[in-house]
C-alpha cells in the first residue's frame, strides 16, 4: 500500500510524459529544421558545382580536409567564428523582440571606429586597462549606432529594416572618409590607420596562431544573454513584447523600454565584434575591415532559431563554409564568383527555413 501511495498518480504520469514527448518534439525540429536548410544547400551547391565542370565529392573533401587539417587551420576557423557568434548571439535577442535589426554590419564598423579612435589615443596605460577599455569603447559605440533607429522606430513609427540598412552605409562610408582623412596614417602608403598601441591588444591564447581570447568572451556572453533571455523577468519582457505588443502593454511592460533594451543589447554585440576584429586580428583600422560578418549574423541567428547558445554552433558552421569558401578557391580552383554564389545559396536556404519556422509559428500573421 505504501508503494502505491508514493508513487504517482497515473494521471500525473501521463501528463509528464506528454510533456516530456513534447520537449523531445521540440528538440528535434530544432535540430531538423537547420539540419535541412544546410543539407538543401549544400545540394544545390553541389549541382552548381557539377554543372560547371567540377566534381562536388572531391571540392568538399578538399574543403573539410584544409579547414581541419591542423592546430592553425582550427584556430582561424575559430577566429572567424567569434564575430559571427557575437553578432547572432546579439541579433538573437533583437529578433526575439521582433525588432529586424539588419545594421549590424553598420554597427560592427561603429564599433571598430571607436576601438581604433581609442586604441591610438593613450599611451602609458596597462593592457589589463587598455583593453577593457578598447572593447567597452566598441560596445558602446555599436549600441549607440542600433540606438538611433531604435529612437526613429519609437518617435516616428519609422521601419528599422529601413533605417539600419540605411545607418549600414553611412558607417561604411564614414569610415572610409576616417581612414582616408582624420585617422590616416600619414607613413601608409594605403588607406589606414595607425597601429594600436601594443598595450592595447587583446592577448592570443594558441601562439603563434591568432586566435585571441575573443572567443572566449564570445561564448560566455553567449551563456549570459541565453540566461537573460529564458531565465530573467527583463528577457521575458523582451520576449514579450516581440510576442505581442499589446499583451506586454497590457501586463504593465514599456514596449518601449523593451524595443530599446533589445536593439542596444544587439548593436553593443556588434559592436563589440568590430572592437574585437580591430584590438585582435588587423591592429589598425582598414575601409573594408569587414567581410560581411554583419549580414552572415542574420543567418547565424535564423540557424539557432534565436538561440543564443545555438548561435555558437551556427557561428562555427558559418566560420567553417568562410574558411573552406577560400580553400576551394586557392586548392580547388573554383573561381570566386561561383564561391560566393554558393555561400548566397546557404544563406537563403536558411532564411527561406527560417521563414518557413517564424510562419509555422505564427500562421495567423
Amino acid at each position: 500500500m505504501a508503494n502505491i501511495e508514493s508513487g504517482p498518480p497515473v494521471a500525473v504520469a501521463a501528463e509528464q510524459f506528454k510533456q516530456g514527448g513534447r520537449l523531445a518534439s521540440r528538440m528535434v525540429a530544432s535540430v531538423a529544421l537547420p539540419a535541412a536548410a544546410v543539407l538543401v544547400a549544400l545540394i544545390c551547391g553541389a549541382v552548381l558545382l557539377a554543372a560547371s565542370g567540377f566534381n562536388p565529392w572531391d571540392v568538399f573533401t578538399v574543403m573539410l580536409a584544409g579547414v581541419f587539417q591542423d592546430m592553425r587551420s582550427i584556430a582561424e576557423v575559430l577566429l572567424k567564428a567569434t564575430p559571427l557568434i557575437l553578432i547572432g548571439v546579439g541579433l538573437c535577442v533583437a529578433f526575439r523582440c521582433s525588432i529586424w535589426n539588419i545594421g549590424a554590419e553598420g554597427q560592427l564598423y561603429a564599433g571598430a571606429v571607436a576601438a581604433t579612435a581609442v586604441g591610438v589615443a593613450f599611451d602609458g596605460l596597462t593592457a589589463w586597462v587598455y583593453v577593457p577599455l578598447v572593447i567597452v569603447a566598441g560596445a558602446l559605440a555599436g549600441a549607440a549606432w542600433a540606438a538611433i533607429a531604435g529612437l526613429l522606430k519609437i518617435y516616428f513609427r519609422a521601419s528599422e529594416i529601413v533605417t539600419t540598412i540605411m545607418l549600414n552605409y553611412i558607417a561604411i562610408i564614414s569610415t572610409s572618409y576616417l581612414v582616408t582623412g582624420p585617422l590616416r596614417d600619414a607613413a601608409a602608403a594605403y588607406p589606414q590607420s595607425a597601429r594600436l598601441v601594443k598595450e592595447a591588444w587583446m592577448p592570443r591564447i594558441l601562439p603563434p596562431t591568432r586566435l585571441h581570447v575573443g572567443i572566449l568572451i564570445a561564448l560566455m556572453l553567449a551563456v549570459a544573454v541565453y540566461v537573460f533571455l529564458f531565465r530573467s523577468s527583463k528577457g521575458f519582457a523582451v520576449r514579450v513584447v516581440g510576442i505581442s505588443p499589446h499583451a506586454a502593454r497590457y501586463a504593465g511592460m514599456s514596449v518601449s523600454r523593451n524595443i530599446m533594451l533589445a536593439i542596444c543589447i544587439s548593436g553593443a554585440m556588434a559592436g563589440l565584434a568590430g572592437a574585437f576584429e580591430i584590438a585582435g586580428v588587423t591592429r589598425r583600422l582598414y575601409q573594408n575591415i569587414s567581410p560581411g560578418y554583419g549580414f552572415e549574423g542574420i543567418a547565424v541567428a535564423l540557424l539557432a532559431n534565436n538561440n543564443p547558445i545555438g548561435a555558437i554552433f551556427s557561428g562555427v558552421l558559418f566560420a567553417v563554409l568562410r574558411s573552406g569558401s577560400e580553400l576551394m578557391q586557392i586548392t580547388a580552383q573554383v573561381p570566386q564568383v561561383l564561391v560566393s554564389v554558393i555561400q548566397g545559396i546557404v544563406i537563403l536556404s536558411v532564411v527561406g527555413f527560417g521563414v518557413y519556422r517564424y510562419r509555422a509559428v505564427r500562421p495567423s500573421e
